[in-house]
């Protein structure tokens, strides 16, 4: 990164310093943390991108959480956040070495019903990134910043290791929040130190090689998510465990900042690195799906709004958001 990009990001990150959400949140990163993985992913381009991502910073933040919005009002979407590996593992079986990458295979295998009910976030990221890819190539500037948010926001799901499990929120080992704990309370009270300085994103010759291998990385780290959680517990009376916090108008029960932060410090900077390993991905997509489309020229796109359809679009989601049932998995519960 460039010094000019550092001083970038930096501006760009203190911004964002005193964003909180006033609504309790326990999608993958939350709100909060998948706004944080959009920005900074912007600071990973190269100067052929970063023009123009730059310009558009806003949106691409704001709109990071668009897919959970859309999970309030949309049949089917729920089940592209996540995948269910655990399922898969049959028998003591490596579920990585039972599932087939290929879609077309897997559903020889499982059937497509099958998969959806257990999630098909790996398969999903692969539509979007030629969706955005699609995007580049006819210069559609509305579809480049969809496309780019929602992208980050799959990704970002993929990192997370509570999105690999059918375990999802603890609920089948008396851990019930776990979900909301890892993916948002820990982020929101640390995200703050974490260093975002990350490098510069990269040319991703196998997406689908990459997106699985981030699965597995994510699975990986799920047996210290729960243990670690279930161990701290037995340490802390339920009275220190959980607190009451003044989110906007709302007193909402959250798991203690001690209780957190010990938490936080077991696992090591877990949360840190699935955080920073999203954001490089997230940017590795976009340029990846760039290269891909023949790298078009951005600068002729600069300084052109999303359009008033778009703009509509975004404001009858915030509607259906605002006023639906999730449909799907619902993580809070």
């Amino acid at each position: 990164m460039t010094f000019v990009g550092a001083i970038l990001l930096i501006f760009s990150l203190l911004s964002l310093r005193n964003e909180k959400e006033t609504t309790s949140s326990a999608n993958a990163w939350g709100f909060f943390g998948h706004k944080r993985i959009n920005r900074v992913a912007i600071f990973t381009l190269p100067p052929e991108m970063f023009g123009f991502y730059k310009e558009h910073i806003e949106y691409l933040t704001e709109h990071a959480v668009d897919p959970d919005k859309r999970r309030y009002a949309v049949k089917g979407e729920a089940e592209c956040h996540y995948i269910d590996i655990d399922h898969y593992a049959i028998n003591g079986q490596n579920p990585f070495e039972v599932v087939p990458k290929s879609w077309t295979k897997a559903v020889e295998k499982f059937s497509e019903d099958t998969l959806h009910a257990y999630g098909i976030v790996p398969w999903h990221i692969q539509i979007m990134k030629l969706k955005l890819q699609r995007a580049f190539e006819s210069k559609n500037i509305d579809l480049i910043l969809k496309y780019s948010a929602d992208l980050g926001h799959y990704i970002g799901d993929s990192h997370v290791p509570l999105h690999t499990t059918e375990n999802y929120n603890g609920q089948l080992t008396g851990q019930r929040g776990i979900h909301g704990l890892w993916e948002s309370r820990l982020v929101e009270i640390n995200a703050e130190d974490y260093d975002y300085f990350i490098g510069k994103s990269v040319y991703l010759k196998k997406p689908l090689d990459f997106t699985w291998n981030a699965v597995q990385e994510s699975f990986a780290a799920l047996d210290s998510v729960l243990r670690f959680e279930k161990e701290l517990t037995q340490q802390f009376p339920e009275d220190k465990k959980y607190a009451y916090e003044q989110r906007g108008n709302m007193t909402i029960q959250t798991y203690s900042l001690d209780f957190s932060q010990e938490y936080h410090r077991m696992m090591g900077g877990m949360v840190e690195r699935r955080m920073r390993q999203a954001i490089l991905a997230v940017g590795s997509f976009w340029y990846t799906a760039w290269v891909d489309a023949g790298q078009p020229d951005l600068t002729k796109m600069q300084n052109i709004p999303p359009s008033a359809a778009l703009l509509k679009e975004i404001a009858d989601l915030d509607a259906m958001y605002q006023a639906g049932e999730v449909k799907g998995r619902d993580c809070d519960h």
